[in-house]
């Protein structure tokens, strides 16, 4: 990425060529030769009646946004599965731990992970940038908005990769593998300039990426206004505690976001179907719990007692209903 002189297709072409053939891509050759054939169409258009292309192209909206939303759809799935299968060799304990060792699954070292992770990064980024320039070059060619248009409906559809949770979580482990002892100096960076910041106390985890791309995630929960405890992200991408979320969709921690109505809705967006895909955000759990100790302690010991309510509560009308009472 740092070859100024060459242009973004080849450098996009010669990194794909160099990883693995199972990761998949944005076919950004084979979209640019779409624009390029529908330029070359209204440009002789517009020498025989002088109009303008028109708002919707029949060429594009039928061949190129299809092709690229399935490609944006594979890479971000890709992304996820690769992302997870890291952290979880990075949060394995106990007998999980063990039979994952059992199993050949634990064979990389710390700089290992810290690599793999940077490497992931670098794939989400640069697929990223891909989907970014496609589009604007489609907007160029149409004079139009309708490239920024299907990246509002890519993102609301969770196809945006910068949007991934997954993506927050590997910005956490970053900064937890560089406070743990066990890591080498020598390791190499997995983000540039990657922080936890706090702003009047709010939370946020910045990171300042190639290509004036920059991240910023808001850690503070919309509902209690609080610093997130036990964060969850909901597939709408915003994040909540997990009780406040559980409160959110009208169920309690003991049945858990995925026992929640699929007409339930997200407190900011108001998306419904947001909850049963959520996803617990354990290495910002880490990260927190580590950064704000004794604030991280007090709301130990709120949501123990709320949680013990609720429970009690729960094993009290089960009683009930098995007794007849």
């Amino acid at each position: 990425m740092t070859k100024k002189n060459m242009k973004f297709c080849k450098i996009y072409q010669d990194y794909m060529q160099g990883q693995e053939n199972q990761l998949h891509a944005v076919d950004f050759k084979k979209l640019k030769k779409i624009l390029k054939k529908c330029r070359e169409d209204f440009e002789s258009h517009q020498e025989q009646d002088g109009q303008s292309c028109p708002r919707h192209c029949s060429v594009c909206d039928g061949t190129f946004f299809p092709s690229l939303l399935k490609e944006m759809s594979a890479v971000v799935g890709c992304f996820n599965e690769r992302a997870q299968k890291l952290l979880e060799l990075h949060l394995a304990s106990g007998f999980r731990k063990y039979f994952m060792w059992l199993t050949g699954k634990l064979e990389k070292n710390h700089v290992a992970l810290i690599q793999e992770g940077k490497d992931l990064v670098t794939y989400a980024l640069i697929n990223a940038i891909a989907v970014r320039k496609i589009l604007k070059k489609y907007d160029k060619i149409h004079y139009s908005k309708q490239g920024q248009n299907f990246k509002s409906k890519a993102q609301s559809m969770h196809m945006e990769i910068l949007q991934s949770p997954w993506l927050c979580e590997l910005m956490a482990f970053h900064i937890n593998l560089r406070e743990e002892k066990v890591k080498s100096n020598k390791a190499p960076a997995l983000f540039e300039g990657c922080s936890l910041n706090f702003d009047d106390e709010n939370p946020s985890l910045s990171c300042e990426l190639f290509d004036s791309i920059k991240i910023d995630i808001d850690l503070t929960c919309s509902i209690c206004l609080d610093t997130v405890f036990d964060p969850v992200s909901l597939t709408c991408g915003h994040i909540f505690c997990h009780t406040c979320a559980c409160s959110a969709a009208s169920v309690t921690i003991v049945d858990g976001l995925k026992a929640a109505e699929p007409t339930e809705k997200c407190p900011l967006c108001r998306k419904t179907g947001v909850y049963e895909g959520s996803l617990h955000l354990e290495e910002i759990n880490i990260l927190l719990s580590r950064s704000c100790h004794e604030h991280w302690e007090q709301r130990l010991q709120t949501e123990r007692r709320e949680r013990i309510r609720q429970v009690k509560e729960h094993w009290e009308s089960q009683c009930r209903a098995f007794t007849g009472v």
